[in-house]
């Protein structure tokens, strides 16, 4: 007997030029691999969860001003459509195709929400100083459930910027959201001022449909505008894959010393060097038996 859900696998093959481009630029995009069945079951999933706010959930637009500049983090934890995407949908093989890894753990989902109207930006930043992890097997997948372009704040990237060598310090999303002191211990150079030395650099964004995904590396630097359309919402979740070589790295300043993240890990206890393996961070790839698959099945 088979459960009725929306497709496991690619809508089409990713190709190696298009991984070529990633490993090169730091981000690339592929085109219609997610089948629209997931778009419709995750907005309706995102819309449960604006409306229900997680215990982690942060609002970056102040109370005083128009939009809404949503985020959060772990949904996957309790809601069990955005588990169905991180584990059963086409985005693990994805992730292990990119990546090259014969085992792929999923480490965490973030959603962010820029409602039509919404000023705040997402600044320049890296994704790695955030994380406890180390390595190069370490993938973010952007998803957009909306038509995204410029206007409406697709992300933007600075081509080749993951091959720096660099490691800049976290850039805080938003006022009183309790980051600020943490990333200050890690004592790293702030990320430069991008924005006003824009033509200076070289800086690729690709406007998208629902069924393409963005992919980048966690040292790519990547940057978001507000959404300036009065109608067009702009509803993005990133999915973390890690691969074969990614470990937990105990420094201090990450995220993991928030302690609203840290109250969504309950049990959370690593040694430095260790593979994030546990039911924290499952495993996704390879597949996994029909039982674990069954649980991953979109809500109906």
């Amino acid at each position: 007997m088979t459960t009725d859900r929306p497709p496991a696998t690619l809508a089409r093959d990713i190709s190696q030029a298009e991984i070529d481009a990633y490993n090169r630029d730091g981000a690339a995009v592929l085109r219609g691999v997610l089948d629209m069945e997931w778009i419709g079951i995750m907005r309706k999933a995102i819309d449960r969860i604006l409306a229900a706010p997680g215990p982690a959930a942060i609002e970056y637009t102040p109370a005083e001003k128009p939009g809404r500049y949503y985020g959060d983090f772990f949904l996957w934890r309790r809601d069990p459509d955005f588990r169905a995407l991180m584990m059963g949908s086409p985005m693990p093989q994805i992730a292990a195709r990119v990546m090259g890894s014969e085992a792929v753990h999923f480490f965490y989902d973030q959603l962010l929400v820029k409602e039509p109207g919404t000023a705040e930006p997402t600044p320049w930043h890296q994704d790695l100083p955030y994380w406890p992890v180390r390595g190069n097997d370490i993938l973010s997948v952007w998803i957009p459930f909306d038509p995204a372009s410029i206007e409406s704040g697709v992300v933007e990237y600075l081509k080749g910027s993951h091959t720096w060598g660099k490691m800049y310090a976290p850039a805080t999303f938003g006022k009183n959201t309790g980051f600020a002191e943490i990333y200050a211990k890690l004592g790293l150079e702030p990320v430069p001022d991008i924005e006003a030395q824009r033509d200076r650099h070289d800086i690729v964004h690709w406007d998208v449909e629902p069924g393409d995904v963005i992919i980048h590396h966690p040292l790519t630097l990547h940057y978001a505008s507000g959404n300036a359309s009065s109608t067009g919402r702009r509803r993005g979740l990133a999915l973390r894959y890690l691969g074969d070589d990614a470990v937990y790295d105990a420094r201090p300043g990450t995220f993991m010393d928030n302690p609203k993240i840290l109250g969504l890990l309950p049990g959370f206890d690593f040694a430095d060097g260790e593979r994030l393996v546990s039911d924290l961070f499952p495993s996704v790839w390879p597949r996994q038996d029909a039982r674990q698959m069954e649980r991953a099945s979109p809500v109906r």
